[in-house]
């Protein structure tokens, strides 16, 4: 649970340097090879946690819509 929290602090912190408009997903803000080598149930994780997060806090960044694979998609704002 260590790494999903750091993996989880990380992904929060790179928010800040997207654009304003800019809709990503939680994978974009990990470098490729690094979200390839965490485990599915990991990713899942930080999915569930990132979306909690972003919802409780005002940390600039909108849940909007899913996609069309089911990710959800966020919008800093």
């Amino acid at each position: 649970m260590d790494d999903v929290a750091a993996l989880l602090d990380s992904a929060i912190k790179e928010t800040q340097s997207l654009r304003r408009g800019e809709v990503f997903l939680v994978r974009d803000l990990f470098k490729g090879y690094l979200w390839n080598r965490i485990s599915r149930g990991d990713r899942l994780l930080i999915g569930s946690l990132f979306l909690s997060y972003v919802s409780s806090h005002d940390c600039g960044v909108l849940a909007i819509e899913k996609g069309v694979s089911g990710q959800q998609r966020y919008k800093r704002i």
